[in-house]
């Protein structure tokens, strides 16, 4: 679902960054004010949680490979807001580090995984809790909303493709950037959302849930401590686990570099040309592109860039932590 630079031509970047900024201006203000000081690690550590699984890609039909993004489990924890901005901090730092979706696209990807995501996934958590007394009912409700909210980011993402080529094409009427028009975009990347991205998607949401409720409570509800112990534990585990993310073959629709998608193959045939705009568009030459370490094995460098970017997120929230002046705040729900 991490869109490349140039898939997307230059009017689409534009809006869709256009669309994601107020939700992130209105998400650092709401956190800013509302979010107690203490709490701020924990926007470092879920910007690390959905770092981390985006690295596990499974496959799914078509040959290609899907992820799961963790918004609807930040958003439970945490409160839409926080989760907007955790994981908007993540996809910056996939951008910048590793290459994995575009600079130009960050707007596009920011709004499907960041807004989308943790928005629609926490109203329909909030609209379920709401309405069931039980655990077991939360929990189901919880799955729902992290299963309609990864699909919903993909439908966008599918549009977001579908679209360029009757926005941008040449004299010829060939198109300059994504070739794949609305009837194989949508499919493309639905398919493989429903079936097996959403169940993953919503599998890994309820079960570290469960597990922050049940080591960490003062993370879930307010009048608990926050125990920040067993989150770095199973950040700890999630990256010793991260080379596992190398066992799917194949690459995730649509994030095909531009020498790959002359080769690239789609309802059994190859595309057979670069679009003009992919071709001469930006090149961003990340220091770990595709998570990969120089002069390392596939495995060490892969491990090593999990490290590096969670570290990084979490020291950036840390710092910010140090910048902000304690006004004490509500619970997760108003964050």
């Amino acid at each position: 679902m991490h869109i490349p630079d140039n898939y997307l031509g230059p009017a689409t970047c534009a809006v869709m960054a256009l669309a994601a900024a107020p939700a992130l201006i209105v998400s650092a203000k709401k956190v800013a004010h509302r979010l107690p000081k203490e709490k701020i690690p924990l926007l470092g550590i879920g910007a690390a949680f959905s770092f981390l699984i985006m690295m596990f890609n499974v496959p799914v039909p078509g040959g290609t490979t899907a992820h799961a993004v963790g918004g609807t489990l930040l958003a439970a924890l945490l409160g839409p807001y926080a989760a907007c901005l955790s994981i908007s901090t993540a996809l910056l730092i996939q951008a910048l580090m590793f290459g994995d979706g575009g600079i130009l696209a960050f707007g596009a990807n920011t709004f499907n995984m960041a807004v989308v995501i943790p928005f629609v996934g926490y109203f329909i958590y909030r609209f379920v809790k709401d309405r069931v007394s039980s655990k077991r009912g939360e929990y189901a409700g919880l799955a729902i909303a992290a299963y309609v909210a990864i699909n919903a980011a993909a439908l966008c993402a599918a549009i977001e493709f579908g679209l360029q080529p009757l926005l941008a094409k040449d004299a010829a009427g060939v198109p300059l950037y994504c070739p794949y028009p609305l009837a194989v975009s949508i499919p493309a990347m639905l398919i493989p959302h429903l079936a097996v991205a959403g169940l993953v998607e919503a599998a890994f949401t309820v079960a570290i849930f469960a597990f922050v409720e049940r080591t960490s409570p003062g993370t879930v509800y307010a009048g608990s401590s926050v125990k920040l112990k067993p989150l770095y534990v199973l950040l700890a585990g999630l990256v010793l686990a991260s080379p596992l993310g190398l066992l799917a073959a194949g690459t995730a629709w649509g994030e095909w570099g531009a020498d790959e998608i002359k080769a690239a193959v789609n309802g059994g045939s190859a595309l057979g040309f670069t679009p003009a705009g992919m071709a001469q568009g930006l090149r961003f030459d990340a220091p770990l592109r595709d998570y990969a370490v120089k002069g390392a094995p596939e495995i060490v460098g892969y491990a090593l860039s999990a490290i590096i970017g969670v570290a990084a997120v979490i020291i950036a929230f840390k710092l910010l932590a140090l910048l902000k002046k304690d006004r004490g705040g509500p619970s997760r729900a108003e964050a």
